[in-house]
């Protein structure tokens, strides 16, 4: 008997076409006190697949966090033996550098791994990544690379990771001298903010996620712009009321981007959530990452504001809200590595080495998010670097008029 199979030819070429649809479904929580033995959101997050034996959990705990919460620990400790028929916390908590120390060390990966192989996790465990963003990348790459994926809690404890990072599907660390350039698309089982952890920030981190607030409002929300324009006081003396509806409401239109950009995992050279990052990305290494990753896309955002205006798309009174609502919040917007540039253009690690560094990592075609408008981001595949350099001398010249 003779089988004839279906096939596709083209110029004795075959080919079967295969395609394969994945839904993605995971909650962001809002609550207060996680570990308290009165709160069982953590608890119930883990039983809501429906199994009854305990599960086993891993938590990696951000060494910074320790600091301001010293206590977390038997927190956590007192919590899973309180809920001892739901968590199974398997080993002693991991304990990892906070900030990017976190993400430019590669022996932290393995470490972890190292811990998931001895602990005996299997993908129906879980890993609790507690900590700032940096920690949160570092434990989802390790999570989303062990077995080829373990459930990850992501537990973000700075403004910065409520409402930007840690509700992603993004994970990595750095290498090369370059940011994330390792790591994957994978989303987290679930995303529990805790607004407690929130109150122990210094003024640098309390500040630094406002940064991607202002990002996500000025290239899809004017009407959240102006919120945060007008709450710049009560954001600065950190108001709890304020800063809650940000972080929700930032959170909010991230993942309206995410689910309804469809490009999820940028298969293409598309990234308007990365508004100011192109810079941001490159000042942080240009500076050893002694800027926090808010403040340099902080410096990011008036960058590419002030080229938007130069360009003609932007109004000069738009230009101005944008600068003076940053100044008011406390970011400093202008760094000595941008005069750098000024005056060593032609140096191999440049400010603008940045750019071709942003398309390779987006997939070969640069394409950057530039501003029509308050609230109107357009995409743009080329730049003119003189405008650049203007724009960086009218930073400079704002700076000093402060």
């Amino acid at each position: 008997m003779v089988i004839h199979f279906p096939q596709k030819t083209v110029s004795n070429r075959q080919s079967i076409n295969q395609r394969v649809s994945v839904s993605f479904n995971y909650e962001v929580y809002f609550t207060k006190n996680l570990f308290d033995l009165r709160n069982p959101t953590l608890a119930q997050v883990i039983t809501a697949d429906g199994e009854t034996k305990p599960k086993k959990i891993v938590a990696v705990v951000d060494a910074g966090l320790l600091q301001f919460q010293p206590a977390l620990l038997q927190q956590l400790a007192a919590y899973t033996k309180f809920y001892a028929e739901t968590l199974n916390l398997a080993v002693e908590p991991i304990i990892v550098p906070g900030g990017e120390a976190a993400k430019n060390d590669c022996g932290l990966v393995e470490q972890i791994h190292q811990i998931v192989n001895t602990a005996g996790l299997c993908r129906h465990s879980y890993l609790l990544a507690i900590g700032g963003g940096a920690v949160l990348d570092l434990v989802g790459y390790a999570a989303a690379t062990a077995h080829r994926g373990i459930r990850l809690i992501r537990i973000p404890t700075t403004v910065l990771a409520q409402n930007d990072s840690g509700v992603g599907v993004k994970n990595g660390i750095n290498a090369f001298g370059k940011k994330n350039f390792l790591g994957t698309f994978a989303p987290p089982y679930a995303v529990i903010n805790d607004s407690a952890f929130l109150t122990t920030l210094d003024e640098r981190d309390w500040r630094s996620g406002i940064a991607e607030a202002l990002k996500v409002a000025l290239i899809k929300d004017a009407d959240f712009f102006d919120f945060i324009h007008t709450q710049s006081s009560a954001l600065v003396h950190r108001e709890m009321e304020s800063m809650q509806q940000l972080i929700y409401r930032c959170a909010q239109l991230h993942l309206e981007h995410i689910a309804k950009s469809g490009d999820a995992f940028e298969m293409g050279s598309s990234r308007p959530l990365d508004f100011g990052h192109w810079a941001a990305h490159k000042l942080e290494h240009l500076t050893n990452y002694s800027l926090r990753h808010g403040e340099a896309v902080a410096i990011g955002i008036a960058l590419d504001s002030t080229y938007s205006y130069l360009l003609g798309m932007l109004c000069l009174s738009d230009l101005q809200k944008i600068l003076n609502t940053l100044n008011a919040l406390g970011f400093t917007l202008y760094v000595p590595e941008l005069a750098e540039q000024l005056s060593h253009p032609e140096h191999p690690d440049c400010l603008f080495r940045g750019l071709t560094e942003f398309r390779e990592h987006l997939g070969g075609k640069l394409t950057l998010t530039l501003l029509q408008g308050i609230g109107k981001g357009v995409e743009v595949h080329e730049v003119d670097l003189s405008l650049y350099k203007q724009a960086i001398l009218q930073l400079q010249v704002f700076f000093k008029s402060q």
